[in-house]
């Protein structure tokens, strides 16, 4: 088959498919069944993961933070030899 024609089919086959069949429970109004419960678990397992992952990155620029300013610390409290002193 040509693309078109394969459009053309996929475009038919959508058309005719009735509107129940694409209606998931939660928008049918079946909002306590397995599947609508599901939706909702999956929706706080993707925000936990996501707030997990910020809290992950915030975390390791404030490692970066500190231990840029102990490295300086130590460095102005120690010079090494060699180094220019301003």
């Amino acid at each position: 088959m040509t693309p078109i024609r394969v459009r053309l089919a996929s475009i038919a086959a959508a058309a005719l498919v009735p509107r129940v069949a694409l209606a998931c429970p939660v928008c049918f109004g079946q909002n306590d069944s397995p599947m609508a419960s599901a939706a909702n678990l999956s929706i706080v397992v993707m925000l936990v993961i996501t707030g997990g992952v910020l809290a992950a990155f915030a975390s390791f620029f404030i490692h970066l933070v500190r231990r840029a300013r102990i490295a300086g610390e130590e460095s102005r409290a120690n010079p090494q030899e060699g180094t220019a002193q301003c």
